[in-house]
């Protein structure tokens, strides 16, 4: 079946007239725009037999954060790991520096005419929400992950519902504590540019505020996922305050646990976290860490990475949320 120009317009977010006036070289058109047209014309078949479905490579960007984040580099490796099991998938990772929404805009906005899908780490900021929704629109199948940015034109988010996650850590807290006491917990979070982890501090705060009173936030600390400024502010609270349990939203634990060490408070301090990597084992079963809420950086890729392809390809794939795992000295999985 001939490909249509309705079809055409869909795909490129522009009106059928338009697809018209730059099938028939007429004037009126943005270059920009006719370039978008005229690709995905090409990869629809419009001017002759489409390329098969599984001879042609999908070319996929990934945008993430960059940095000695332990559960970001495996997801780094886990992505390429997924793009080259599949054979039909041309991967390209790119790594922004710090919370830096400008240069996070900026490499979207590079990718347009360049890819036919991408997967991002993304910050909630109305400079990136306008990046994808252009990228969208040029053709550019996009899918979050870890955390999600509501409002903007996408296939679909992989990752946990972080909110739930900060619940999950809220309980376990209030369950590790003794009852009926008045204690100060700590909280740590990575930046709030991520809904993700605003998400999860959400749900932590509900948690408590529904079910122990009597546990009272002794404030909110922004670390930027830097393990040595985690443990600078670590140090910080633990001298001006007495703690009796950390929450950690983001990443830095090790700067957490290397300060709980020092004032000789591991094994007093509850603390909780996120992400099982080989630093948290460690500090699971030296009892630094009382439990880590995991998600599977291998799962996560695989299924993104389904269903970017399938996006490009025209099919789509069903929801399948990344389950949640707690995981404690005595049943950390073998790797």
């Amino acid at each position: 079946m001939r490909t249509t120009v309705a079809q055409i317009a869909r795909e490129a977010g522009v009106s059928p007239a338009t697809v018209d006036r730059v099938l028939n070289d007429r004037e009126g058109v943005r270059p920009r725009t006719r370039d978008i047209v005229m690709q995905i014309a090409t990869r629809l078949g419009y001017f002759g037999p489409a390329e098969s479905d599984d001879m042609k490579k999908v070319r996929m960007d990934f945008v993430l954060p960059a940095g000695s984040n332990s559960f970001m580099q495996l997801m780094r490796r886990n992505l390429m790991e997924e793009a080259q099991s599949r054979g039909n998938v041309d991967l390209t990772l790119h790594q922004i520096e710090g919370f830096d929404p400008s240069g996070l805009s900026a490499r979207l906005m590079a990718l347009r005419g360049k890819t036919d899908a991408v997967g991002l780490v993304s910050l909630d900021h109305p400079e990136v929400r306008e990046a994808v929704n252009a990228l969208s629109r040029s053709g550019v199948k996009i899918s979050t992950l870890l955390s999600d940015l509501p409002s903007v034109t996408k296939v679909g988010y992989v990752g946990v519902d972080n909110r739930a996650a900060g619940r999950l850590a809220g309980l376990l807290v209030g369950r590790f504590l003794p009852r009926d006491i008045r204690a100060h917990v700590a909280v740590f979070i990575g930046s709030q540019a991520y809904r993700g982890h605003e998400e999860r501090e959400m749900g932590f705060r509900s948690i408590l505020a529904e079910e122990y009173p009597d546990l009272t936030i002794s404030g909110l600390t922004e670390v930027s996922d830097d393990r040595d400024r985690a443990y600078s502010e670590t140090l910080r609270l633990l001298d001006s305050d007495r703690i009796s349990a950390i929450y950690n939203v983001g990443s830095g634990n090790q700067g957490i646990a290397r300060a709980l060490r020092e004032r000789r408070l591991e094994r007093d301090v509850v603390f909780v976290g996120h992400d099982l990597t080989e630093a948290t084992r460690m500090l699971l079963l030296d009892r630094t860490m009382d439990a880590v809420i995991d998600q599977n950086p291998r799962v996560q890729a695989r299924e993104i990475v389904k269903l970017l392809v399938s996006a490009v390809k025209g099919s789509s794939e069903p929801d399948y949320p990344p389950r949640l795992q707690v995981v404690f000295r005595e049943n950390i999985p073998s790797q």
